[in-house]
């Protein structure tokens, strides 16, 4: 269980539709200060579909949202992001023809802190560099110049220079070379030290191991199973009749 004093985002009883479709039934999550939790499930289960939810990128939802205590089912993805949530979509969405250093000037957000008072990490593109530095060997490299893991990267830093309390990661292992999921995960890690909380969607087991806490295993849009990571990728049942490993 997470500390309630350490809640960051609280999802109960989501729903929701493209169209006439019903795509989530119900869905209840919660990810804690400085927790990775994993969104596991085949493909179409539902994952980015619940993300989507969250960061309001969905034509129609239902059900509570809470995000350091403030509701956010009513508001809209800018709002959302002002709040201190970050999105990174797995289709990257970087401005092709904007340099690095552009993409990341476009997602600059203020400094913030902790309800404590502490300081949440400050991300410039100086220590974005630092972070990743494929990255910082190309500032002035237009988007669309970049190889798809790099662009991921670009991706995840523009999201951090929203200088975020927590961040909602869409297969961030998908379609990339080894050695970039190796620094996703380094990546991850890292913002997890820092206090972080990171919701990711995510079908590769031995990435979500390494990273995760916690996960939420999803099919047809509804929680079959949840429990610590260890658990999940230990329990045979579920891999082979859930996440097809």
């Amino acid at each position: 269980m997470i500390d309630p004093d350490t809640k960051l985002l609280e999802v109960e009883d989501l729903n929701a539709w493209y169209g006439a479709a019903h795509i989530l039934h119900g869905v209840s999550l919660a990810v804690g200060r400085g927790e990775v939790v994993a969104l596991m499930g085949r493909n179409g289960a539902g994952k980015s579909t619940t993300l989507k939810s969250i960061a309001a990128l969905v034509p129609r939802r239902e059900g509570r949202i809470r995000f350091m205590g403030r509701a956010l089912e009513k508001k809209a993805l800018h709002q959302i992001a002002r709040c201190g949530l970050g999105y990174v979509p797995e289709d990257r969405r970087i401005f092709t023809e904007l340099t690095v250093l552009e993409n990341l000037e476009v997602g600059r957000q203020p400094h913030r802190q902790w309800p404590d008072g502490t300081a949440v990490p400050h991300w410039t593109p100086q220590k974005l560099f630092a972070l990743f530095p494929n990255l910082g060997e190309m500032p002035d490299r237009p988007g669309g110049r970049m190889s798809g893991g790099e662009q991921q990267m670009l991706s995840v830093a523009r999201t951090l220079m929203g200088q975020p309390y927590l961040v909602l990661l869409d297969e961030p292992s998908e379609g990339v070379a080894p050695l970039i999921v190796e620094q996703m995960a380094r990546t991850i890690l890292e913002l997890k030290a820092r206090g972080m909380g990171i919701l990711l969607s995510e079908q590769n087991l031995p990435f979500a191991q390494v990273v995760a806490d916690r996960a939420y295993v999803l099919e047809k849009g509804q929680i079959v199973h949840e429990g610590p990571m260890a658990e999940v990728a230990g329990n045979a049942q579920v891999r082979r009749q859930y996440l097809g490993v």
